[in-house]
């Protein structure tokens, strides 16, 4: 008896279990994907990034002082937008908002040892939703 000659005489019932076994066994033969690299980040130069951005990148080499208690802060990358690297490599820091009333949504993320001297920096504008790698004037 064929498939399709079982499921006519089986019903509706037969046919619903039919269809959900060979998406099972369809599924259980696919492959997992491996895992993707991280997507490359549009570039900007630090002198296209706004004023207080720039500001808080000068701070960063300068290590401070710092407008906000959390900058500096270990940021773990949980968006996975960033290249990965070991934990304690990137720390944040606020980018001042004019009018916000809060820290506002706009953030450095710098990575490297020391803080002081970090290999790269990145700016979103989004809270970590996007970003984007800071080409730094020459000597940094």
């Amino acid at each position: 008896m064929s498939l399709l000659s079982w499921l006519a005489r089986s019903g509706a019932k037969a046919v619903t279990t039919a269809l959900l076994l060979s998406g099972l066994a369809g599924g259980a033969q696919a492959k997992e994907a491996p895992p993707t690299a991280t997507p490359a980040l549009a570039e900007i130069s630090l002198s296209e990034l706004p004023a207080q951005a720039q500001e808080t990148h000068r701070l960063v080499f300068a290590g401070g002082p710092f407008p906000y208690t959390k900058d500096g802060v270990v940021f773990g990358n949980r968006e996975r937008l960033l290249p990965r690297k070991a934990r304690g490599f990137y720390r944040e820091y606020t980018v001042k908002t004019p009018g916000a009333r809060n820290r506002g949504a706009r953030r450095l993320v710098c990575g490297g040892t020391p803080p002081t001297a970090p290999e790269v920096c990145y700016y979103t504008d989004d809270h970590y939703a996007s970003f984007k790698r800071i080409r730094a004037a020459a000597g940094r």
